[in-house]
């Protein structure tokens, strides 16, 4: 009788389907390697020729799936995991005359759309009014399920910083009118500041932009949910299209982008 495969050391930030997937490799035949990036995305390989073949392949197949660094796991019967360079794997980091120059766009490296809401406070604001702060935004609806799933980590990520008056989330509902959204967070009693994007119903697809025009909301979320990290110039350092699984891990990255990001 063949018995299940057992973890060697639980992947962190995994969602269960890349748990799941990680058993299998576990069962696979060497040479096999898992790779896996911030955000939870993950790849591997098994039954190659070698294990740096397997390696290569693991890398590229998780890479295929995230804008993010992915790194390996575990190569054959070896964890190489390094836990301590995992919260530094963010970035680029730049300095204020490069970030000056960067494009508009949702990728690391790019300047966020300069987008236009009302605060929790119900005050006009824009996102480069948050210059000089580390920004956690979030893209949502109260009608999305993963969205739903995913707001209660959200939320305790949000309190783990609460000592960090230079960083701040920007939670922006889509196609629901803000009050909508707000009901449903306060029925769940979700202690997290929300804020209005604007959208008014399901057939509104657009979010505002600070020059007067508009962008889809597909533009910046691909999929629903969708989050970002931006630096203290705008710029995004985290990139994330769909749920991400464990928000609370990612304490030490926003910790991190507070320290390395350029001020």
């Amino acid at each position: 009788m063949i018995s299940s495969p057992v973890l060697a050391a639980e992947p962190v930030g995994l969602s269960a389907q890349g748990l799941q997937d990680y058993r299998q490799f576990l069962a696979a035949t060497p040479h096999r390697a898992f790779a896996m990036a911030p955000g939870g995305a993950w790849g591997w390989s098994a039954e190659a020729e070698s294990a740096e073949a397997a390696f290569d392949k693991a890398l590229s197949a998780c890479q295929g799936g995230t804008p993010q660094k992915c790194v390996p796991y575990q190569v054959d019967s070896h964890v190489v995991f390094d836990a301590k360079a995992w919260p530094l794997l963010w970035g680029p980091y730049v300095s204020a005359a490069a970030a000056g120059k960067a494009a508009t766009g949702t990728l690391p490296g790019q300047r966020m759309f300069n987008l236009t809401y009302h605060d929790a406070q119900g005050h006009a604001a824009r996102l480069s009014d948050l210059k000089g702060k580390v920004v956690v935004l979030h893209i949502w609806g109260s009608w999305c399920p993963p969205c739903r799933l995913e707001m209660p980590d959200l939320a305790r990520l949000a309190k783990s910083l609460d000592d960090r008056k230079d960083v701040a989330f920007v939670l922006l509902q889509t196609r629901e009118p803000f009050d909508k959204a707000q009901r449903w967070a306060e029925s769940q009693k979700i202690s997290l500041a929300l804020s209005d994007s604007g959208t008014r119903g399901s057939g509104d697809t657009h979010l505002s932009l600070a020059d007067g025009s508009m962008v889809s909301d597909r533009d910046i979320a691909h999929n629903f949910p969708s989050s970002y990290v931006l630096d203290k110039h705008g710029l995004v350092v985290f990139a994330q299209s769909g749920p991400v699984p464990d928000w609370p891990q990612y304490e030490a990255f926003i910790r991190d982008v507070v320290k390395r990001a350029a001020k």
